[in-house]
């Protein structure tokens, strides 16, 4: 059962991120749609689609830093009242002050990587579609992948739809040409592509001269690729950098066997999933250095002095992220390894205050 200082803690922490998120939100945003007016579409409803993405877009930057930033005003405002000093005195340790909100950052960090799991990842994307080619999802044209010893061709996709015109698969084995499948049009549904009015060409092994000879055959549909996303397709062509934790992983499955470099799409991966754990990991040890009382310190100084490194640790995390993204360093030097190190150190300090 939660007792009555912990209830206390979480509706202070959570009144106090929620003021700071909405705040970093509606700067981030606004400074954006000002930068950015003279290139918007004409049209108020893309405006305001436009605005909502940037919205969900800035998460990934603005609630890592809420939820510290959410920590170090609780924690200052309790000290300036000396409700902090008051809940030492009755025994209250201070591991167990730094559960709640420790618990409650772990939640929002969850609750982020859930919604990774969904479009909201693509928010990036969307806005910046919006602010190019005044439209959500652009189609994507001459595709030319390789797929489980497959290539194939796609003379437009559109992943909005899930649909593509022009479709040629080549099946090559050993070398060889072995068969050709041609489609005009194809449709993504229940996680295969199935091909309309599809004309399959095959050609045998040549052994000898007079028994060659090459089969065609028509379908009204034909079921291939299984698996082979047309958002998948879509960012392995371009090398985009947005990526759902679904679609990331999928492409890492399907295109790191075929010796590909996947290491942009494993940074994606590894910012969506482990990147946010900065954040409650921040929270542990920032809390271990706070004062007791503000009586021989200058509290307003401390507060900026506390902000301003936990502005520079996400920094550096952020820039290293970007070297690993563009295959300067690998992505588990760049981002693993620090977050498990803010991880053992938070451990370490928790276990000393037992």
């Amino acid at each position: 059962m939660i007792k009555i200082y912990q209830r206390y803690i979480i509706f202070l922490y959570f009144k106090n991120f929620f003021i700071i998120f909405c705040a970093l939100e509606f700067f981030y945003a606004g400074v954006d749609f000002i930068t950015n007016y003279k290139d918007l579409p004409s049209s108020a409803n893309l405006q305001l689609l436009y605005v909502s993405f940037n919205f969900m877009s800035a998460v990934s930057y603005t609630l890592p830093l809420s939820i510290v930033f959410a920590m170090i005003i609780s924690k200052f405002s309790m000290i300036r009242s000396n409700e902090l000093l008051c809940m030492y005195s009755v025994g209250i340790t201070k591991n167990a002050m730094i559960l709640p909100i420790f618990l409650s950052a772990f939640f929002l960090v969850f609750v982020y990587m859930f919604l990774n799991f969904t479009s909201f990842a693509y928010a990036y994307e969307y806005r910046s579609n919006l602010l190019k080619y005044s439209q959500i999802m652009r189609s994507s044209s001459n595709l030319f992948l390789k797929y489980e010893g497959k290539y194939v061709y796609f003379g437009e996709l559109n992943p909005l739809t899930q649909e593509a015109l022009d479709i040629k698969i080549f099946d090559i084995e050993d070398n060889e040409l072995k068969e050709i499948i041609t489609a005009k049009k194809g449709v993504f549904e229940d996680n295969t592509w199935i091909l309309e009015s599809a004309e399959r060409i095959k050609k045998p092994k040549i052994e000898a001269r007079e028994n060659a000879s090459i089969e065609i055959e028509m379908f009204d549909s034909i079921r291939v690729l299984e698996q082979f996303r047309p958002k998948i397709i879509e960012n392995a062509h371009l090398g985009s950098q947005s990526l759902s934790i679904p679609d990331a992983i999928d492409a890492i499955k399907f295109f790191g066997a075929q010796g590909i470099n996947m290491n942009s799409v494993k940074t994606n991966l590894y910012f969506l999933i482990f990147f946010p754990f900065f954040a409650p990991f921040a929270v542990v040890i920032l809390y271990y250095y706070l004062p007791i009382s503000g009586r021989f310190f200058n509290l307003a100084l401390m507060n900026f002095g506390f902000i301003f490194v936990t502005l520079v640790a996400w920094g550096v995390l952020f820039m290293l992220s970007r070297f690993a993204l563009n295959s300067i360093i690998l992505p588990e030097v760049a981002i693993l390894i620090p977050i498990m190190a803010l991880g053992v150190f938070a451990f370490i300090l928790y276990r000393k205050n037992r």
